[in-house]
């Protein structure tokens, strides 16, 4: 997934101007419509369902080997605020769009609040069927608005963060701590994605996914198909076919949001059933999950390197690529690819070594101190070794099918 919040945010961090030329410019709509289906407000949520998953593993893990509830939540605490440090450091010096700060503070509410609380994990699933009924009222006042043809046509705004286009580094550093707290604030709601996340966790669900096969189907495909389905309104103005006013707009922006997080739910299913394929396939097959796996173990080094990537090589106070090229939008594309690619072979080189991600280890040292490993072995708080994504098992047939990383964003 972490291929697909590439694709998402380098479009938005690419200043420049349109595309010139008619077979450019049909790409790029290609290219809109494909992010506006299968992308855009489709990834994040991925993470936090894994967000909540790997919270109640990491409990489970301490409580079998003798820690308190106390102990638990205040080791959960601990590790939330480190990352919500991490988040704000992220922002100031790399990029504004961060989900750290705010998953750090759902990660301090979250033990308090939902941990092992299965009357209040069944209450905020509620919340999924209220949105459903929401996201089916919005497809009909946009089939309605599409169809009545009033006001004048609008066009999708093209959002570039101002920090993006700043005249130097320093300026951008203080527009990002501005852009970042309403961004922080609107990401918060994501504590019921996080809750799915939690109530997975407690029934196994990717630790035993020949079990739950049947459920993860129906997720996948009902949470997959709502998304697209809400996500056709704007990927129909995207392609040049619709041509809603204002209002209509709006209203299909909202619907493609909404839908979003169906898709997480739907993404996170399937790739938890592909994981309990592929673990039982070829060496070939295995060696492509490895690869895979080793940049899930170290999700949080990739996301923090994505950001490094991008301020690097888009902004025009650094290397300006974007507007050295025809087509900001394919540029940027084609440079998340890249970028993604690079982080897949880092990763790989690290678990040959076996490294931790840069990030996991000093979120990792900072949450537990400076024990050394004969105390850890001697106190109930244990250093959890290893939480893998649920590529991991590709590689590692014995590990129970999806493990999740606490590690991740």
């Amino acid at each position: 997934m972490l291929l697909f919040i590439a694709l998402a945010n380098a479009p938005g961090l690419a200043p420049g101007g349109p595309a010139h030329g008619q077979p450019v410019e049909t790409i790029e709509r290609v290219a809109n419509v494909f992010l506006a289906l299968f992308v855009q407000a489709r990834a994040y949520p991925v993470f936090g369902i894994m967000l909540g998953y790997g919270m109640v593993q990491l409990a489970r893990r301490q409580e079998a080997a003798g820690a308190s509830p106390p102990q638990v939540r205040a080791l959960l605490r601990r590790r939330s605020a480190w990352l919500f440090a991490f988040g704000f450091v992220h922002a100031a010096l790399l990029y504004f769009g961060d989900f750290l700060g705010a998953y750090g503070i759902i990660g301090l509410v979250a033990p308090i609040a939902l941990l092992h609380r299965e009357r209040v994990l069944r209450a905020i699933l509620w919340i999924w069927t209220i949105s459903a009924v929401e996201a089916i009222g919005l497809a009909i006042a946009v089939a309605l608005g599409l169809a009545a043809h009033h006001g004048v046509p609008a066009t999708p705004p093209v959002d570039i963060a101002a920090s993006s286009v700043a005249p130097s580094y320093l300026a951008s550093v203080v527009l990002r701590l501005h852009e970042w707290v309403p961004h922080t604030l609107t990401v918060l709601p994501s504590i019921f994605i996080v809750a799915l996340g939690m109530w997975a966790a407690e029934r196994g669900l990717l630790e035993d996914v020949r079990r739950h096969t049947r459920l993860l189907r129906r997720v996948a495909i009902a949470g997959l198909s709502s998304a697209v389905l809400g996500a056709v309104p704007l990927a129909l103005v995207y392609a040049g076919i619709a041509h809603p006013d204002a209002q209509t707009l709006s209203l299909a922006s909202y619907l493609h949001k909404v839908s979003g997080m169906f898709g997480g739910a739907g993404y996170a299913a399937l790739l938890g059933m592909v994981a309990g394929r592929l673990a039982q396939a070829g060496t070939t097959t295995t060696r492509i999950g490895a690869a895979l796996s080793a940049l899930g173990e170290r999700s949080l080094s990739g996301y923090l390197f994505q950001s490094l990537a991008w301020l690097t090589l888009l902004p025009p106070y650094t290397l300006g690529l974007a507007s050295r090229f025809g087509s900001p939008l394919l540029t940027a594309l084609t440079l998340a690819v890249v970028v993604w690619v690079a982080s897949v072979l880092g990763a790989t080189a690290l678990r040959r070594r076996s490294w931790r991600g840069p990030a996991e280890a000093v979120l990792r040292r900072l949450t537990y101190g400076r024990a050394d490993e004969r105390s850890r072995r001697n106190s109930p708080l244990i250093d959890d070794q290893r939480f893998a994504a649920p590529m991991r098992t590709l590689s590692d047939r014995k590990v129970p099918a999806a493990e999740v990383p606490t590690e991740t964003m």
